[in-house]
């Protein structure tokens, strides 16, 4: 396999995002925007914009980039192979089923079994390889290279970050005055392809969970550098580094950088059911995490929206 450019390609751009939202839109489903007020969860300000990606086609953003990649890639008869913590393989499967490719899907032994039934409920051959991301990207390699399958990053691959970007702009139509949005963080596709379409129009705010801080220390660092992968999320939030292509476009673009533990993510879980009645996964409340634990604190009429961008968790009875 080619090695990723170390910089973005100008092919990242808010005119091919905007192209990319028109391919995809008739596949995914325009998310709501719930309005609530910070007081409901004990802060301070007025109101508070929560877009709904959880509520997405396989429970994430991720289809998004899924399609990207099947619609505007030439698929051969092998099909598709993707690596996942989970949510990007379920949305691989879930784009593969609607457009009637065949889909393997590798995945590290942490993912959730909530993910795993999702992944095969479309159908797709789902294999578990080694502990951790990582893992299951290298095995995913070797079939795509004996096979000829192609390869669908989940997040370091120019087609991912357009796909994922295209929720920048959905976000914009929907709250064109916000000041400032928050945005979990993994590999980086999700935030990478948001702050290219925005190009700083929007403070963008990157929150990471402390045990997998990738972001955070590739930016100390001035480049993409290894980093702990553990903690609550890290079926979504924890690869090894992020991703080569949407670095340069952080650096930019990116206003700063937050990290949360994995008790602000609990009490952001919880938080969301039951005010809102809002489920969520670790990863999915993360960006949220960040407001109500404090550790990103707006000031006197900042407007804010909050990305929540994952639900898939197993259901259970929050007591």
């Amino acid at each position: 396999m080619s090695q990723t450019p170390a910089v973005a390609p100008d092919a990242i751009t808010p005119a091919r995002i905007s192209q990319i939202y028109d391919l995809v839109r008739p596949h995914v489903r325009h998310t709501p925007v719930l309005r609530v007020e910070m007081a409901d969860f004990g802060l301070a300000g007025g109101g508070l914009d929560l877009k709904l990606e959880s509520l997405q086609h396989s429970g994430s953003f991720k289809a998004r980039g899924a399609f990207a990649n099947l619609m505007t890639r030439d698929v051969p008869e092998a099909g598709v192979v993707a690596a996942s913590g989970g949510n990007h393989g379920a949305a691989v499967a879930y784009a593969a089923m609607r457009l009637g490719v065949k889909a393997t899907i590798f995945v590290p032994s942490v993912s959730p079994k909530a993910k795993l039934d999702r992944i095969r409920s479309y159908g797709a051959e789902l294999v578990v390889a080694g502990d951790l991301y990582a893992d299951a990207l290298a095995a995913s390699r070797e079939l795509a290279e004996s096979t000829g399958a192609l390869q669908i990053h989940a997040y370091d691959q120019v087609e991912t970050l357009l796909g994922q970007g295209s929720l920048g702009r959905e976000i914009e139509l929907d709250l064109p005055d916000i000041d400032t949005l928050l945005v979990a963080v993994g590999g980086g596709g999700l935030i990478g392809g948001i702050a290219a379409w925005y190009q700083g129009r929007v403070k963008v705010v990157a929150v990471e969970p402390e045990a997998a801080p990738t972001l955070n220390h590739a930016l100390a660092a001035g480049h993409p550098v290894d980093s702990p992968a553990g903690g609550i999320a890290a079926d979504s939030l924890a690869p090894r580094q992020v991703g080569q292509l949407m670095f340069p476009i952080a650096r930019a673009h990116v206003a700063q950088s937050v990290l949360v533990g994995d008790d602000a993510i609990r009490e952001a879980q919880w938080a969301l059911w039951n005010k809102v009645q809002l489920v969520t996964e670790p990863g999915g409340a993360a960006a949220f995490a960040a407001l109500l634990s404090g550790r990103y604190v707006p000031k006197p009429g900042e407007r804010i929206a909050v990305l929540v961008c994952g639900a898939n968790t197993t259901a259970v009875n929050f007591g």
